[in-house]
């Protein structure tokens, strides 16, 4: 893993634990200061969206930047690991066996990235794109007339881009509602991306867990294995 993709990785983790913690609590406000004076004069809820919305722009950014790589990576491409062909396809089912029969069965090459790791992080990749346009459009919803400080060219950004899911989703609240269920489902990848980041670690014995640290992993020479 490139410098620039464990950069993302680490920003992304850190990004996606503050937009948890504020999202829940412009969802539902969960805490108030310990301070005597009433949370609404300390502008809690205002602190709660402006950390929400700077971790969102971070987003948007590494979003681009992964979406280049995805594509133009000089080290990797990862969409060629997911295109329909045979070889991606029984890769994948062999990734897939070996997960579900404890490193019993093992008939691919591990040391880099598989069709099954890459159709993972797509997944995730996808859920965070939907809830930038559904948090955008929830953004965007706040200025209604039009206007922006950069400009009226952002409004109009935000509504081309945003607006269908105000129809797929039956409106405002549905979007909001879609957006509040998304977060869960980002919450449940990362516990089974840890989970299985820590279990190809202990099975596979090639130090995966610190490929997120030093880029690099241990490669088994399984002619010396025989």
């Amino acid at each position: 893993m490139t410098p620039i993709m464990r950069t993302i990785h680490w920003m992304n983790a850190i990004c996606m634990v503050v937009a948890v913690a504020t999202g829940l609590y412009i969802g539902y406000p969960y805490y108030q200061t310990l301070i005597a004076d009433p949370a609404v004069n300390k502008y809690v809820m205002a602190w709660n969206r402006w950390a929400h919305f700077i971790v969102a722009i971070i987003f948007d950014v590494t979003a681009i930047l992964i979406g280049y790589l995805y594509l133009f990576s000089n080290f990797e491409k990862p969409y060629k690991k997911i295109l329909p062909t045979k070889k991606n396809f029984i890769e994948f089912c062999e990734v897939f066996f070996n997960l579900i029969t404890f490193n019993r069965r093992k008939k691919f090459d591990s040391s880099h990235s598989d069709s099954y790791n890459i159709m993972f992080f797509t997944l995730f990749h996808v859920l965070l794109v939907f809830m930038l346009l559904t948090g955008l459009q929830l953004y965007v919803h706040g200025l209604a007339s039009g206007h922006s400080s950069i400009g009226d060219w952002w409004p109009w950004v935000l509504h081309l881009s945003t607006d269908w899911t105000l129809s797929v989703f039956g409106g405002n609240m549905g979007v909001r509602i879609a957006h509040h269920t998304t977060m869960y489902l980002l919450i449940m990848w990362v516990m089974s991306h840890i989970y299985y980041q820590i279990w190809r670690t202990i099975f596979w014995q090639e130090g995966d867990i610190a490929i997120v640290f030093s880029g690099y992993k241990f490669a088994r020479d399984r002619k010396k294995d025989k």
